[in-house]
């Protein structure tokens, strides 16, 4: 069984017990989080959602909150002596799916 369901403007395609790092929620560690933007639901038969798939959801708990790898974007504009170096850390927090409901 799986489902896919939207936060933060993108898709996760989850199955009960992965681990699935999203977007920065404000949510403290060990606490559970309700997703209820469910777009799909696969068991037996497909169920697919317009836009939203009724009565489901995802019960998760959170085991993260975390910074992910540095990504460092730099600037060169030849001849004009024009560096800029700039790093960013993206924000997220995981979660584990403990069950997807229909």
């Amino acid at each position: 069984m799986y489902a896919i369901f939207a936060n933060g403007g993108k898709q996760y395609k989850v199955e009960e017990g992965d681990l699935v790092r999203v977007e920065k929620i404000d949510v403290e560690e060990g606490d559970a989080y309700t997703f209820d933007q469910v777009l799909v639901v696969k068991d037996e038969e497909l169920v697919v959602g317009a836009p939203y798939v009724d009565g489901a959801s995802i019960k998760a708990t959170c085991t993260q909150q975390g910074k992910g790898k540095k990504v460092i974007v730099y600037k060169y504009k030849r001849k004009s002596g024009y560096h800029k170096k700039q790093g960013h850390r993206q924000l997220f927090t995981e979660f584990k799916i403990d069950q997807i409901v229909k």
